[in-house]
């Protein structure tokens, strides 16, 4: 067995698992007897065992049973009953694998074993790794959460928000002041702000031809404060289980839009009822987050109704519906009022995704028609997000600006 042989015999090993033992020595010329998993392999193998076993109901009462033993039936493991056994193998799992796999693994537990002790005790809890698919299934059992959870849990909660203001509040602050703040000048000097263009332009009559220089008699400077509420935007969000990633990246930008003095922000939550979560938006995204309920229906006419009542000046306007566009309630309605909020200078766009996981199913039918009116629909990346509100403060094309957003290509 040659050690390319041996490397590639492990990992079938560890993704087939014990039944394919046999069949993978005797593949690479090993013998029944032979090992294909040394120590560290096993123990990554009994860790995968605990969850990938079986597809779905609680994990077994017994531990991981020799899962590096030769045989042809599945293998015997489980999570057990006990917390020490849970804390042991979440150690396992985060030593063994790499960050994103771990999110994988956890998710897993989760889903197919019905592992929510995970999410239902504070020590246990406090052992996940945080990340969004963990603060969507905690979002989606906030109703179930013991009382002594609830700390543990907001502070995972508060781990992700964190994480992800750090990743997008400066771009997106940059986008909304480099849009909006290179209009007016001041008096005030600043180096950085300096408009070279107007100075010159302003001064050529002040050239000293035996000099050669350009002596100005005033100075322009970009104005860096901002005017209060120069816009409004409005975040209108699907709360259907199918969004949930989106849901939460969605939120977490409202949070950084309404610390934004130059915008006025508005954050609205729906299903088949209408939840405005714009206060709880300005004060803490945590909060925010524990306002969502993830999962039943949806009538998304009922909540672009609502958001109409904000729109008081539509060219000073953004509308980001974030939304799969399956609609439960009137669907004919809905479209005729984003279409009428389009044609009214209001920039509406309709994010179908916005996460890191791509678009998921949605009503192309609706989508079609709704982009007929002019009114794009695709699905964009937290990190294209800046770019798109950039554009539309800038009066750009939105449709051609999703196309550009859609293939990841800058300005």
């Amino acid at each position: 067995m040659t050690a390319l042989d041996a490397e590639q015999a492990k990992r079938w090993r560890l993704i087939l698992g014990a039944a394919a033992e046999e069949k993978l020595l005797s593949a690479v010329g090993g013998s029944a007897s032979g090992r294909l998993l040394d120590e560290e392999s096993q123990l990554m193998d009994e860790a995968l065992a605990a969850i990938y076993d079986g597809t779905s109901g609680e994990a077994g009462a017994g531990g991981a049973s020799g899962a590096g033993g030769a045989g042809g039936g599945s293998r015997s493991a489980g999570l057990g009953a006990s917390a020490p056994k849970l804390a042991k193998w979440l150690g396992d799992v985060r030593s063994f694998f790499p960050t994103d796999i771990v999110s994988v693994i956890q998710a897993d537990a989760v889903q197919r074993k019905g592992l929510t002790r995970l999410l239902f005790e504070p020590e246990l809890l406090s052992q996940v790794k945080p990340d969004i698919g963990m603060v969507a299934t905690l979002m989606s059992l906030r109703g179930q959460i013991p009382e002594r959870t609830k700390e543990t849990a907001r502070a995972l909660v508060r781990e992700v928000v964190d994480e992800i203001v750090k990743r997008l509040a400066s771009d997106l602050a940059r986008a909304v002041t480099g849009a909006l703040n290179r209009r007016r000048h001041s008096p005030l000097p600043s180096l950085t702000g300096l408009d070279w263009g107007r100075t010159i332009r302003s001064n050529l009559n002040h050239y000293d031809r035996e000099r050669k220089q350009l002596v100005p008699e005033k100075v322009y400077f970009f104005d860096r404060a901002r005017k209060s509420k120069e816009w409004t935007v409005i975040l209108d969000i699907d709360q259907s289980g199918s969004m949930a990633n989106s849901v939460i990246y969605a939120s977490i930008v409202g949070s950084i839009f309404a610390s934004m003095p130059s915008l006025d922000t508005r954050v609205v939550a729906f299903d088949t009822e209408v939840v405005d979560l714009t206060e709880a938006c300005a004060n803490d995204p945590v909060d925010l987050l524990f306002g969502i309920q993830l999962g039943g229906g949806t009538d998304i006419n009922k909540s672009v109704a609502y958001c109409e009542s904000f729109v008081t000046e539509p060219k000073k306007t953004i509308f980001l519906l974030v939304s799969d566009l399956y609609e439960g309630g009137n669907r004919t309605e809905m479209i005729r009022r984003l279409r009428d909020m389009h044609e009214s200078g209001v920039r509406t766009i309709c994010l179908l995704a916005l996460s890191d996981d791509g678009v998921p199913a949605y009503d192309e039918d609706v989508a079609r028609k709704l982009s007929q009116y002019g009114i794009p629909c695709f699905g964009c990346s937290p990190d294209k997000l800046p770019e798109l509100i950039e554009g539309a403060l800038k009066g750009m094309d939105l449709q051609g600006l999703a196309e550009r957003v859609k293939q990841g290509r800058g300005q």
